[in-house]
């Protein structure tokens, strides 16, 4: 109730006073992209309220074990989303998009509303401070909360950065950032959340072998899952950005600059998802302050590499030359939407080793003996899925059967490649008798038919 009121404040202040935010946000947008924007703003500013509603709904449920409708609210968001983009854009304009955002929110709450109502948690209007949940909640949330405003901070800057560059930068950096980001997300966020729970109660019981246990196992099969997923999106980039944008209004240019930022974001997947688990980890053994400082200082390194990286790729130097090659960007002359992208995998990596530092230092559950030989297995089978996408990849060229002017040819070529870079993965992996396979069939295979659990 208290971070509800404090929330709905924050909100309606926000709402009022818009117009100064988007000054800050994108400087760089003309008047009337600014007017649209506060527009825009000021209507998606209520989903937040109803998220917040939602993620408390959520957070009570997986108390009482109740995990299924907290994983499927994610899609009824999305749901909104298109249907916004469906059936309210031709009536209302890009305000549809808008009222889309709203729609998804409420439908990520409603979702859930039949299972929190029957879980047994009985629901109370209090307002008081002094109680001793309240005031452990709000001692490990602040520094969580600066730590995640401090994310959000960055993210206004950079999207202010890329208001100032060629136009559709915003566009090309949020797209390609988006495709990278959810294929992380889908497998290091649901592992860090779904691990949390059982090191949070072996740090409770001073259990620390178990503690250890849990967090190496995670941390490996992080690794050995998104570093596949990291080599099929650099070596495919371009096929990946032809297939989403086949039916888009997007030129040749801007596919090949949002093919070159996908690529530059696949190389800090890895990062990006043990940041998830690092994370969970401190905040398991109730330590929230240390991820938070990391986090402001990180933000502070992003911003400072992107305008650096920027700069540098304003003008013809050796490393505006050498990022143009290595990305096949030849003949185009304004490439710095991809300094955004390099500064933001740069950070991420940073990040992660950071804090995996600070693991090791302050929690002693990380070492490097007991996971080498895992991660010296994942890079020999993520040599030979690279080597078979690129093999792959490049016969199809010359096969006559795919013509690769069409959005179904770079597909097929998409999908084939794809396919066999990833069986090639998991046969060097079954050789190299890899221990994450048999992770990954205890955690998921041997469950079918069981009673759900939490543990992994």
């Amino acid at each position: 109730n208290i971070f509800l009121t404090i929330l709905i404040a924050i909100s309606v202040a926000l709402i009022i006073f818009a117009p100064l935010l988007v000054n800050l946000v994108a400087p760089g947008f003309s008047p009337e992209k600014k007017e649209l924007t506060v527009m825009l703003m000021r209507v998606m500013f209520l989903s937040p309220i109803i998220l917040a509603i939602s993620s408390i709904v959520t957070g009570i449920l997986q108390v009482f074990h109740r995990f299924l409708v907290g994983a499927m609210a994610p899609i009824l968001y999305n749901t909104g989303i298109i249907i916004g983009i469906l059936f309210f854009v031709p009536r209302f304009g890009l305000l549809g998009l808008a009222f889309g955002v709203v729609l998804g929110a409420t439908l990520h709450l409603l979702i859930q509303v039949p299972a929190f109502l029957f879980s047994g948690f009985a629901y109370k209007l209090q307002f008081n401070f002094r109680h001793p949940g309240v005031v452990k909640t709000l001692t490990l949330m602040v520094p969580r909360s600066l730590g995640l405003g401090a994310g959000q901070f960055n993210t206004m800057v950079t999207t202010a950065i890329a208001s100032t560059l060629i136009s559709g930068s915003i566009a090309i950096f949020n797209l390609a950032n988006n495709l990278a980001a959810m294929m992380v997300h889908t497998i290091a966020a649901s592992l860090s959340t779904a691990i949390f729970p059982p090191m949070a109660r072996a740090f409770a019981a001073k259990d620390i072998k178990t503690f250890e246990y849990k967090f190496q196992g995670a941390f490996s099969q992080i690794l050995f899952l998104t570093i596949p997923i990291s080599i099929s999106l650099f070596f495919l980039r371009t096929q990946i950005i032809r297939v989403v944008l086949g039916t888009g209004k997007f030129g040749w240019q801007d596919t090949r600059l949002t093919a070159a930022c996908l690529g530059i974001f696949a190389l800090g997947l890895c990062g990006q998802g043990l940041i998830f688990l690092l994370s969970k980890t401190f905040y398991a053994a109730h330590n929230t302050k240390i991820p938070a400082w990391i986090s402001f200082g990180t933000v502070v390194f992003n911003i400072a590499l992107s305008l650096i990286f920027v700069w540098l790729l304003s003008f013809s130097n050796v490393f505006y030359s050498a990022l143009q090659s290595i990305l096949k960007l030849q003949n185009i002359q304004n490439i710095s939407v991809v300094g955004l992208a390099l500064a933001f995998t740069v950070t991420a990596i940073c990040e992660a080793l950071i804090l995996l530092f600070f693991v090791y230092k302050k929690l002693r559950v990380f070492r490097l003996t007991t996971v080498l030989p895992s991660i010296y297995k994942i890079i020999i089978s993520g040599l030979v899925m690279s080597t078979v996408i690129l093999l792959v990849r490049d016969a199809l060229v010359n096969y006559h059967s795919i013509t690769l002017q069409t959005t179904l040819g770079v597909f097929l070529q998409l999908i084939i490649a794809g396919a066999c870079g990833l069986v090639g993965y998991l046969i060097a992996s079954f050789a190299l008798k890899s221990p994450e396979l048999k992770m990954i069939e205890e955690s998921f295979l041997r469950r079918v038919g069981k009673r759900p659990t939490i543990d992994i």
